[in-house]
């Protein structure tokens, strides 16, 4: 079983930075959308069949075949950047379809279903396996701030958190970039108890796998 784990923020707060550190010999790139990194990316390439078949940036927001990369690939740890977007592109593709009744609501239910299909997928990997969603957030009508997706009817239907054990979220202090690891009474934040030593830490995603690998005792790959 692997170990998924989501970090959430608002645009700009560290999230896609926090790879910084990690090696990319042994980390994978999922972006939903195209992107460059927003550090100097030494290690980083966009896979290409022809040009750079060694590649460990992918581009798809399919949930198919973001299931299949992280089903095929050796490396141990995976980062899914952006998930909004996964569900926001969708719904865009198929906003202007003439839905109307049960066909209407049918499409928020294959939205969901994409969604779950990915996040059991990130948590059924191997053992060794570490997964790292990257995702916006939203405040819902009673000020609590959770995974931004596209609305209620789909957030009545999953509810993405509850999927998962680690959930961190950026946070930006007299110039710091952080990851909260302790729930605020009105955020969906939580970790395992001993985990981290700190409700805040830097936000440095090799720190917080390093602490992950060590609380859940895992070794390395053969």
């Amino acid at each position: 079983m692997s170990i998924a784990c989501m970090i959430l923020g608002q645009s700009g707060t560290g999230k896609t930075a926090s790879l910084r550190n990690l090696d990319p010999a042994h980390s994978l790139l999922i972006q939903a959308v195209k992107k460059p990194l927003p550090f100097r990316a030494k290690g980083w390439a966009h896979f290409d069949k022809e040009k750079t078949p060694g590649g460990n940036i992918f581009v798809t927001d399919q949930a198919a075949q973001i299931i299949k990369i992280m089903r095929g690939t050796k490396r141990d740890v995976i980062v899914l950047d952006d998930f909004q977007y996964i569900l926001a592109n969708e719904f865009m593709r198929r906003v202007l379809d003439k839905e109307t009744g049960n066909a209407a609501f049918a499409k928020y239910n294959e939205i969901a279903r994409n969604a779950w299909d990915i996040l059991m997928a990130a948590s059924q990997l191997g053992d060794t396996k570490r997964v790292y969603i990257l995702g916006h957030t939203q405040e819902d009508d009673n000020g609590r701030i959770k995974a931004k997706t596209i609305g209620k009817l789909l957030d009545e239907k999953i509810t993405l958190e509850g999927l998962l054990t680690i959930v961190l979220r950026t946070a930006v202090i007299n110039g710091q970039y952080l990851f909260t690891t302790q729930n605020s009474g009105l955020d969906t934040v939580k970790a395992p108890l001993g985990l981290f030593d700190s409700d805040q830490i830097d936000n440095d995603l090799a720190a917080v796998d390093a602490a992950i690998f060590s609380y859940y005792q895992l070794t390395e790959a053969a």
